[in-house]
């Protein structure tokens, strides 16, 4: 028979042992959350924030060879004859010419000039008198036409040719024209209008060409 006393002392020691299984288990569980803490952190100071390996850089805008600019000024320019007034885009490096004067910006270039004629163009002789006499490296004619400006009827020669060489690289540009024809009174207003083949300069060469108009 077990008597009181030792009874007591047996709950004891059965009340100890199984404080001392608990304070072992929560001190392995303690354990395992620090280690995986401390491999987290490792891993996130290994690869900057943002920088994840399928991250995909911001690509860098640019225009394509040749487009002018959407927000490019225009100046009207007059010659000293007065003959005429035309706008061009503001800033373009201007060369006198022969027969008129020339602007141009990079890859593109605006020509206008004043020849004497005795007759209005046509699509046809713009397509074969004209052509023959611009004299471009590999020119191809793309289409002759009649279109209205707001300075009046004019003869649109399409066409594409080679570029000189560029004197420090070598390389040649294929460049596509608009010559527009404008004719009164025994003179013919030429405006040329060129650039890189592909370049969206159709509401620039619009603007220029729109902008043509006689002054005497």
């Amino acid at each position: 028979m077990i008597r009181y006393g030792e009874e007591q002392a047996m709950r004891m020691k059965a009340m100890v042992a199984a404080g001392a299984i608990v304070a072992v288990a929560a001190a392995g569980c303690g354990g395992g959350a620090k280690t995986h803490s401390g491999g987290s952190s490792h891993t996130s100071g290994g690869r900057p924030s943002g920088q994840g390996a399928g991250a995909t850089p911001v690509p860098t805008e640019s225009n394509p060879p040749g487009d002018i600019p959407d927000n490019t000024a225009y100046v009207a320019f007059r010659p000293s004859t007065g003959l005429y007034e035309v706008k061009v885009p503001e800033g373009w490096a201007r060369t006198v010419v022969p027969t008129g004067t020339s602007f141009t910006d990079k890859l593109n270039t605006v020509r206008a000039e004043v020849v004497p004629a005795v007759s209005a163009p046509t699509a046809q002789s713009a397509r074969t008198t004209e052509a023959a006499k611009i004299g471009a490296a590999k020119m191809a004619v793309v289409k002759a036409d009649t279109v209205r400006r707001t300075g009046g009827t004019a003869i649109r020669l399409v066409y594409r040719f080679d570029s000189a060489p560029n004197p420090v690289t070598g390389k040649v540009v294929r460049n596509e024209a608009e010559r527009y024809e404008f004719f009164k009174s025994g003179h013919e207003a030429v405006l040329t209008l060129s650039g890189p083949v592909g370049a969206d300069n159709v509401d620039p060469w619009k603007t220029i060409s729109d902008s043509f108009r006689w002054l005497k």
